[in-house]
């Protein structure tokens, strides 16, 4: 299982911090609004809506959310600032490259706050380019592994487009080119299959290992950054190993 995953796993152990928080509507209803704005209102024609709409749904995102958050993004609904998304590049502890994805309506604060945090831990923002030649786009899906035949589901997952099928003991996780989304989306829905994770995301081209002390140094960088209202994913080159989790699992 990738450090993504390993991570998500001890996130969903300690309890899903953005639902306590009550930013997750928050953040799922922003996703919304850019995807209305960029494509339309139309979830069938508009695939990058129809993926904001179901992670809504899987979140339980009341369906009144939802439908305003899309009038917002068509316009309908005048309600509230400009919503923007911008991607910050940024060095962590030990040169870990970060690219921080950040949805808005509030440019000053959120590069304020992030700013702080990674000043504070001994990381800064980059200029841009700096980072972010290091990562490529992909489309990634997870789900549970519980009841799958990983041998069904690398061949029909490779026949769809994918590059790379990670077959682990309590997740599958699925890397394909960004043009293979949606062929792979509707093979997954064919097959029964719900992802608990299916977007495009940044993935690094290689990865940095550290020791175990200093990795969970970066991770709660990380972790902190991911808890700002404005952020909306942060995406590392970070190898996340079995002993960072464990440390990081002991630390929580």
């Amino acid at each position: 299982m990738s450090g993504h995953s390993k991570w998500a796993t001890i996130k969903r152990k300690k309890g899903t911090a953005d639902a306590k928080r009550g930013q997750l509507f928050t953040r799922l209803a922003r996703e919304i609004v850019l995807a209305a704005r960029e494509g339309g209102g139309d979830a069938e024609s508009n695939f990058k809506l129809r993926l904001a709409v179901d992670k809504a749904k899987s979140n339980n995102m009341p369906k009144e959310n939802v439908e305003r958050a899309i009038k917002r993004g068509t316009g309908e609904d005048k309600e509230g600032g400009t919503i923007e998304q911008i991607m910050y590049e940024a060095y962590a502890p030990h040169g870990i490259a970060l690219l921080i994805e950040v949805v808005t309506d509030n440019r000053n604060r959120a590069v304020s706050d992030v700013r702080r945090i990674l000043t504070r831990a001994g990381g800064s923002l980059g200029e841009g380019g700096s980072v972010a030649w290091q990562f490529a786009r992909k489309a990634y899906f997870s789900f549970p592994a519980a009841g799958k035949d990983p041998d069904s589901v690398f061949e029909f997952a490779v026949d769809a487009g994918a590059d790379d099928v990670q077959l682990g003991k309590e997740t599958i996780e699925i890397l394909a080119p960004v043009e293979a989304f949606k062929t792979i989306s509707e093979r997954l829905r064919k097959e029964g299959i719900i992802p608990e994770e299916s977007a495009l995301r940044m993935e690094p081209n290689q990865h940095t290992e550290l020791d175990a002390e200093q990795t969970v140094q970066v991770m709660k960088v990380i972790e902190n950054l991911e808890e700002l209202d404005d952020v909306n994913m942060v995406y590392s080159n970070l190898m996340v190993t079995d002993e960072a989790v464990a440390a990081m699992e002991s630390a929580a």
